[in-house]
């Protein structure tokens, strides 16, 4: 893929960009080396005062980012607002919060080791290589770099190919909000090149957040080199609707769930198992409320799903889809491509699936709701256990105890009860399975790339 700017809504070309050369990648190293050797000696006073004024740059470039992002990605724009507050609201978290997560322990009785002292300290691991996808431009790589960053880390961002525009936003926020220079660095360059910057002594790990296949790669590359990873990979998040559910809110976060952000996030629910007594109920409602967004230009008001990202994108989607409805699958929504330019596919309701279906197994990245008939709870389980994917649930349940089971049950990261999966830098993220390893956010989220060194002293 050329690392280009490709308006989705219309398929032109809206800039493209030339690659880094190996002695730019170089010199982008050695200056993400030094500036931690800079970094790690300044307190978290100092990291705190320069990640707010960077936050304080975000906040008041919104218009111009929200535009990009939508530009180059095609979500619709108050999305992109919204990603971007969202941004600034998490590089606050963590500039307050950085020092208390980073606090070590100490030990009660140092005398149980024979010591007279005996704790713990977090410190920075170095350079740390960010492997990020297109769909989140800024959240997903903010959600690395702010607690990297507060933690004494310096990053190198490879982003997707075609969001050059938003890397290159990227690549000099955090020294516009005085942080050293080179302590985040963007490069420009195509996946092939990633294995090099990652066997390269100086970057100490990586974290990568997009496929399967990607997160593979740079896992064997990383063990090969024993270099620390965080994996955020795919998800095809279950969604379960029992029969004690306010069924019209899980039918409205449903449809939310479903098309956020076109229905591109690894989140994103995709899977809604919904009990036999409630089924064809939650249909009807489910199909009718999709069929009522409105699809069109990103840019205008109103705009509920833009166009899918990429062609490559859309053609998986259409893949997906047709095989379903060859092998028997019912569309009671959308379900073909429409007419006219750019890359927009409807929202789409699928019944009657089955296991011998590849939607079944993949994950469906574009507004494409699968819909399953479960007997019980137990067999609403048995489905949505029935992927190699973990990432997060939903429940849908007034009963206490079925919550309690279902929570339980649940092969996932995250489960939430009653509302839609989302990420918070107050919580934990991350998946089980093929849906990664690490968590990213929270306490848990900094720690990843830090060495928890123990002092004893006698």
């Amino acid at each position: 893929m050329p690392i280009a700017s490709i308006n989705p809504a219309t398929g032109e070309t809206i800039a493209r960009f030339e690659e880094h050369d190996d002695a730019e990648i170089d010199a982008r190293i050695a200056a993400a080396a030094a500036a931690h050797r800079t970094l790690r000696g300044t307190g978290f006073a100092q990291r705190r005062e320069w990640m707010h004024a960077a936050a304080d740059v975000l906040d008041a470039d919104v218009d111009t980012a929200a535009e990009m992002i939508t530009a180059e990605m095609g979500k619709p724009l108050a999305q992109a607002r919204a990603e971007v507050a969202k941004s600034a609201k998490a590089m606050r978290f963590y500039a307050d919060r950085a020092e208390e997560f980073l606090s070590g322990w100490t030990l009660d009785d140092p005398s149980a080791v024979g010591a007279s002292r005996a704790h713990t300290v977090y410190q920075p691991l170095g350079v740390v290589l960010a492997v990020m996808p297109w769909n989140y431009p800024i959240w997903q790589v903010i959600r690395f770099a702010a607690p990297a960053l507060m933690a004494g880390n310096t990053g190198l961002l490879k982003h997707a190919s075609n969001v050059p525009q938003a890397a290159l936003y990227l690549d000099t926020l955090f020294e516009r909000g005085g942080f050293p220079e080179g302590s985040f660095r963007s490069l420009l360059i195509p996946a092939a090149k990633v294995e090099g910057v990652l066997r390269d002594p100086r970057v100490v790990a990586a974290t990568l957040t997009g496929s399967e296949p990607a997160g593979r790669s740079v896992a064997a590359i990383a063990g090969s080199e024993v270099k620390h990873v965080v994996l955020e990979l795919g998800g095809s998040d279950p969604f379960l609707v029992m029969p004690s559910a306010d069924l019209d809110r899980a039918v409205a976060t449903a449809v939310t769930s479903r098309t956020t952000n076109n229905g591109q996030a690894c989140i994103n629910a995709k899977r809604f198992i919904v009990h036999a007594d409630v089924h064809d109920a939650f249909v009807e409602k489910f199909a009718a409320a999709m069929s009522a967004l409105r699809v069109g230009d990103p840019m205008a008001d109103g705009t509920d799903i833009g166009p899918l990202a990429t062609r490559s994108g859309r053609e998986d989607l259409v893949e997906l889809v047709d095989d379903a409805v060859a092998g028997g699958a019912t569309a009671v929504v959308g379900g073909s491509v429409p007419d006219g330019d750019g890359w927009f596919y409807p929202p789409t309701v699928l019944t009657g699936l089955t296991p011998q279906m590849r939607l079944y197994r993949e994950e469906a990245f574009g507004p494409v709701a699968s819909v399953y008939r479960a007997a019980d709870a137990e067999d609403a389980l048995r489905i949505a256990n029935d992927t190699t994917f973990g990432l997060s649930s939903a429940v849908w349940t007034e009963d206490a105890d079925e919550e309690e089971r279902l929570v339980a049950g649940l092969d996932a990261g995250a489960v939430f009860v009653n509302g839609m999966s989302i990420s918070y830098p107050e919580l934990p993220f991350g998946g089980i399975k093929d849906s990664g390893v690490g968590r990213e956010l929270s306490a848990e989220g900094i720690r990843e790339f830090c060495n928890l060194k123990s002092v004893w002293k006698a």
